[in-house]
């Protein structure tokens, strides 16, 4: 009963957001349909400079709007895709593309994630390795000398305790 309510809820959110996703798309009419995909290509492949966690094609920021626009544009004045990215690196850094150039500058970011998988199996090794028991285990006549010490020690608090 639980699983059908909630499929029936996916499924009409689904039915309700789907045409506000294609309405950010469908507002920009372009004369072939090659153009019109590669808008959605670049939209979702640029990120949006204020919301930094949304592509262009996501974010509903003022700056996206405007950077749809001129998009659209450029896609109608035919521009290749590789012209239309490297203007938008030109203008806004290389932080508006999702999946940054491997190079000095972005050396840090691709090699982070390995770095720190490096550190966690270093970290499990240092940390998980075990240390020898022998040296904690008694032999049998160290274990009478200590028992003996201990019963020494009884004997002589009971005699303080009795003077």
């Amino acid at each position: 009963m639980l699983k059908s309510i909630t499929v029936t809820l996916l499924l009409g959110f689904m039915s309700w957001a789907s045409p506000l996703v294609q309405a950010g798309v469908g507002s920009y009419e372009f004369a072939e349909p090659e153009m019109a995909q590669r808008f959605v290509d670049l939209t979702t492949v640029l990120r949006c400079p204020k919301c930094q966690n949304q592509s262009l094609a996501d974010s509903d920021s003022i700056i996206a709007k405007d950077l749809r626009g001129q998009l659209q544009m450029l896609i109608k004045t035919g521009q290749t895709d590789r012209q239309i990215t490297d203007f938008m690196v030109q203008r806004y850094g290389e932080f508006i593309l999702y999946d940054p150039p491997f190079n000095k500058g972005t050396l840090v970011l691709w090699l982070a994630p390995f770095g720190m998988v490096l550190l966690g199996l270093w970290a499990l090794w240092f940390f998980g390795r075990k240390t020898s028991g022998q040296g904690a285990m008694l032999t049998p006549k160290e274990q009478q000398q200590i028992e003996q010490l201990l019963a020494d020690n009884q004997a002589q608090h009971r005699d303080l305790k009795n003077d």
